[in-house]
């Protein structure tokens, strides 16, 4: 059974930064990609960052603007996503999703993915 499990959610100022985590296993293959999305209050799910199953190629949305980095530990079939100099507006719960390959339009993943965590909240106070 696949399972993705988000950690390192938090509270953080402005300006701040945070390191989230997305452990996956039961994976059948060791190529999978994996993406963050997040959803704020009220609004509709929005990709964020995806890497590709050979961790070679990177996807961002562009309103991420080098911000957010997505890397992953392939020891710890971790991924994670470091966001820097957040915003308010950043505040949400993240999610990461895993599918064969990055689905994105413009770079911006789609949240088409199969495979789900239940989420990590990040809160970003002004």
């Amino acid at each position: 059974e696949v399972q993705l499990v988000e950690s390192g959610g938090g509270l953080v100022q402005a300006g701040g930064s945070l390191r989230l985590s997305c452990e996956a296993s039961g994976f059948s293959s060791d190529e999978y990609a994996v993406a963050w999305f997040r959803q704020a209050p009220g609004k509709e799910r929005e990709g964020v960052s995806c890497i590709s199953g050979d961790r070679r190629t990177k996807y961002y949305a562009d309103f991420i603007k080098g911000r957010f980095t997505i890397s992953s530990d392939n020891a710890k079939n971790t991924v994670y996503l470091q966001m820097n100099s957040l915003r308010p507006e950043d505040t949400a719960v993240y999610y990461c999703a895993a599918d064969e390959y990055c689905r994105t339009t413009g770079g911006t993943p789609l949240p088409v993915m199969p495979y789900w965590g239940k989420g990590t909240l990040v809160t970003v106070s002004s």
